[in-house]
């Protein structure tokens, strides 16, 4: 259903667009985000120069500023370090290239290579100097059998090798990633690899370390490290006409010195505060929120908008502020935060928790709208609604004379930023319209989104945060024990109330997620399911994933796509690294939960 359509429905749903009964007499009436409003700010976050809204990226920066300047504009008191509307979160650390980086040739014909133009140091290279003579290894492609073995006879013991870009034409099986070249470098006793490459990477991009000094060449800078007769276009040539290893010591001496230095990486939450009307009660908050951060690019160029994940959430989260800034406020503060970094394991939501504007211990409760956008049915889940006393009377009576067919969970936990506010002691209800298989994909895209189902959404929302906001009694805080394998793992996230979504029971099942969403090479491990067969085969947090079942895997989806093609039962062989140093083991896949 387009988005015309969608609209026209929510005009045609009078009765979401009433206005509701208020808690105090000096309150004005909070009537329901229009749709109108809710796809302009969901058409804003979508558009082109978001960029797919990744944190620490200009996109996610835009996304915030955008989300910022709307709070501001409603009058909101920022909520935000010093005076802002930002909480800086921090979500990673990068690489900056450092003084005394340098690639050169020496010798009698000594050259200096210019840095970002002819060479650039790998971000996970180690930090170090090396002198040695060049070695050219063809490909430095190993296969697994090693019936095919570029290493075979040359020594690269102590000295620098270099290898071409990709793998032997004769053997389109064998293309073997960056990081499995320079595995195979190190076991060869090599101390440093330079790799050619047309278009030279960026640290980020190269960031998973090996414990080995390395770097990309371009083909003319490689030349310049080879004998004067020899060239790195007509040796593709050769290989390709050979079909065989052609590795040869080159006579020339290089010397490379990489000088990395750490930089951290920022993201920010958005925080905008309603402050309270009684002063009986303004001290204690409401928290709604959901997070605005989102996958930003693919390898290929490929923008994941995330108009379900989650621009939907967020406009929902503005138009609700708009509704009771509208209004004139509740008895308690209202705090609106939209999160940062909720796809690299919901940094945002617990750095709030550590250093919230409103006291944790004053915060009754906190609603979170993550993927509302795709409303079927009248079918909206509702869960946490046992994580507080009285919350499931007052999500109960929310819903009563509404166009839905809620579902309602008991358990707060599920991955998504709600659950540290749970963990930290403050009752937690979790608006969710579902799974569905366009999750974690560039096709999740605005006409796909229900305009109209958002605007119901919205509805429960509003009348939740009225009574919560205006109750005289605040919901106790219940402790309730975790769900066993409410995890993310492969293929979708944990999502829906008391259970995974997106991905088919029964599929094949590693058992690990990825730490972030990030750009460089291998999968950054992060947690790992207990009693799975990667717990099983002793893979840790902190492991980069390096090949799977024979495949390179060099970002999530390729371990999906891996994935999908093997069988609960399977057992595969796994290659990773840890503190940068490789291991390999067998793994047996289980099935999802």
């Amino acid at each position: 259903m387009s988005l015309g359509r969608r609209h026209g429905r929510a005009l045609a749903a009078g009765v979401l667009l009433v206005l509701f009964s208020v808690w105090t007499a000096a309150q004005a009436a909070v009537v329901v985000p229009r749709a109108e409003e809710l796809a302009a700010d969901l058409a804003a976050l979508t558009a082109p120069g978001m960029e797919g809204r990744a944190s620490g990226t200009p996109g996610g920066e835009r996304a915030a500023r955008y989300i910022a300047d709307r709070l501001g504009a409603l009058g909101l008191r920022p909520g935000g370090d010093g005076g802002t509307f930002f909480q800086w979160v921090v979500i990673g650390s990068t690489r900056r290239v450092g003084a005394g980086t340098a690639l050169e040739r020496v010798g009698p014909t000594a050259r200096a290579l210019e840095i970002e133009r002819e060479w650039m140091p790998h971000g996970g290279s180690a930090s170090s100097e090396v002198t040695g003579e060049v070695v050219f290894v063809g490909f430095g492609a190993v296969s697994g059998s090693g019936a095919y073995d570029d290493y075979s006879g040359v020594d690269v013991k102590g000295k620098i090798a270099l290898a071409l870009d990709g793998g032997p034409p004769h053997l389109p099986e064998l293309r073997p990633s960056r990081l499995e070249k320079l595995i195979a470098a190190r076991r060869q006793g090599a101390r440093a690899l330079l790799l050619v490459s047309d278009t030279l990477p960026t640290l980020g991009a190269t960031g998973a370390p090996v414990g080995l000094a390395s770097a990309s060449v371009t083909p003319a800078a490689a030349d310049t490290l080879l004998p004067p007769a020899k060239k790195t276009a007509d040796l593709t040539r050769m290989l390709a006409g050979s079909r065989s290893p052609a590795g040869f010591a080159t006579g020339v001496i290089a010397r490379l010195r990489v000088a990395l230095e750490q930089q951290e990486r920022r993201a920010p939450n958005v925080v905008g505060i309603l402050p309270g009307t009684d002063p009986s009660r303004a001290s204690e908050a409401v928290v709604i929120g959901g997070h605005y951060d989102h996958l930003g690019r693919g390898r290929a160029g490929e923008v994941y908008v995330g108009a379900d994940d989650n621009a939907s959430g967020t406009s929902v989260v503005l138009g609700l502020a708009r509704a009771f800034a509208a209004a004139g406020g509740t008895p308690r503060t209202v705090v609106f935060v939209l999160f940062g970094g909720e796809e690299l394991g919901l940094l945002g939501s617990d750095h709030y928790v550590r250093q919230p504007p409103v006291p944790v211990e004053r915060t009754i409760a906190m609603l979170n709208f993550d993927m509302v956008g795709r409303l079927r049915e009248g079918k909206l889940s509702i869960g946490g609604v046992e994580s507080g006393a009285g919350l499931r009377t007052v999500v109960t009576k929310a819903v009563e004379g509404l166009p839905l067919s809620p579902t309602l969970g008991d358990s707060p936990f599920a991955f998504s930023d709600h659950t540290r506010f749970y963990t930290a002691g403050i009752p937690t209800l979790f608006f969710h319209t579902g799974g569905h298989d366009d999750y974690h994909r560039p096709t999740d895209t605005p006409e796909k989104i229900n305009v109209a189902g958002m605007v119901e959404v919205a509805a429960v929302g509003a009348r939740v945060i009225e009574r919560l906001a205006g109750d005289t009694v605040r919901p106790a805080y219940v402790t309730l024990q975790a769900p066993e394998r409410k995890r993310r793992g492969e293929g979708a996230a944990a999502r829906a109330p008391g259970g995974l979504s997106g991905t088919p029971a029964g599929v094949a099942f590693l058992g690990i997620s990825p730490d972030r969403e990030e750009e460089s090479d291998g999968l950054l491990l992060g947690s790992i399911v207990p009693d799975s067969g990667a717990a099983r085969a002793g893979m840790r947090r902190g492991d980069v994933l390096v090949r799977l079942a024979d495949v390179p895997v060099n970002s999530f989806q390729d371990l999906t796509r891996t994935l999908a093609q093997k069988r609960p039962g399977d057992t595969v062989t796994v290659v990773y690294l840890r503190d940068g140093h490789d291991q390999s083991t067998t793994v047996t896949l289980g099935a999802r939960p």
